[in-house]
């Protein structure tokens, strides 16, 4: 199988780092291509139609996309727990919290890349940012248990849109009054997994 991918995605890095984990990198080769909303990729557009990555290329059956369709998928093929079902609407949930801070996140980067200066809305940017603030503040005051317990795709799911902060919006210190996420979010990032698909600065 084939990944269509991007290093910068953290959506890609969730599926980058589920593969890691669940040692299926001898099983799905990690496929790096350049894509954007304004030039999509012909593989990828030949894969999703919507021309998103991560796309999923599988021996037998049609691509399949979505970064949450691309785990659930990666995690039944391996065999692993990733979504146990004894936490399973809580998993959900909590990596659902994890894809908005990366939407949010995303849109901000878009946002100064995509559009000229004059067409720019700095007031569309506060407004994702402040979506991305109250998830990471939430996940802060009420998830901590579970980050800290058995690996699970919720917690993968947040320490790569963590991680995606520090990559593009670094300066909006999003450590500051979330003291234990923090702490959590720097153990967690000494995983192989999570080093091994590090985006340099």
């Amino acid at each position: 199988m084939k990944l269509l991918m991007s290093p910068a995605s953290p959506f890609a890095r969730k599926c980058r780092v589920l593969l890691r984990e669940a040692d299926l990198m001898d099983t799905v080769e990690e496929v790096n291509v350049s894509t954007s909303p304004t030039a999509t990729d012909t593989a990828v557009a030949a894969a999703n139609p919507l021309g998103k990555i991560p796309a999923l290329l599988r021996d037998h059956g049609p691509a399949i996309y979505d970064s949450r369709v691309i785990t659930r998928f990666l995690n039944d093929h391996a065999g692993t727990a990733f979504y146990p079902q004894a936490r399973l609407w809580e998993v959900l949930t909590l990596e659902a919290t994890a894809d908005g801070i990366m939407e949010a996140a995303l849109s901000m980067t878009y946002e100064a890349r995509m559009r000229p200066e004059a067409q720019q809305s700095p007031e569309w940017v506060e407004a994702q940012w402040a979506k991305a603030h109250r998830a990471i503040a939430a996940i802060d005051s009420r998830w901590m248990s579970h980050l800290t317990g058995p690996l699970d795709m919720g917690q993968i799911g947040v320490a790569c849109a963590l991680a995606y902060i520090d990559l593009r919006h670094d300066a909006r210190g999003w450590r500051d009054g979330h003291a234990d996420l923090a702490a959590w979010h720097k153990t967690f990032m000494a995983r192989d997994a999570m080093q091994a698909t590090v985006v340099p600065a």
